[in-house]
């Protein structure tokens, strides 16, 4: 399993909101075209509007590097920046858990 942790922090509100919208339509493609993507969860942050969340786990990592390879996924990855102040991410390795079956 492979896992990332992302908080994007938004120039202004209307920003967060085009942001949110480009979020929305990318997000609907994952759900329908990568079976390899096992959770794709956007958070929005208590207490500070501009920062979303994302957390994400993929089967492994072939199944990242397709999720990272599919057009609707380069479209967000361009269009972006345009939305963001700042950009921070986390890999995860996991270690244990519940809920997910874990291979080792």
């Amino acid at each position: 399993m492979f896992g990332l942790m992302v908080r994007f922090t938004c120039k202004d509100e209307d920003a967060a909101a085009q942001f949110d919208a480009l979020v929305s339509r990318t997000g609907e493609l994952i759900k329908k075209n990568e079976p390899g993507t096992l959770v794709y969860a956007v958070h929005r942050v208590d207490g500070r509007p501009l920062e979303r969340i994302f957390y994400e786990l993929y089967r492994d990592k072939d199944a990242f590097e397709t999720h990272e390879s599919q057009d609707y996924v380069q479209t967000f990855l361009a269009q972006r920046d345009l939305y963001l102040a700042d950009v921070q991410v986390d890999r995860l390795e996991l270690m244990s858990g519940k809920g997910v079956d874990v291979e080792h």
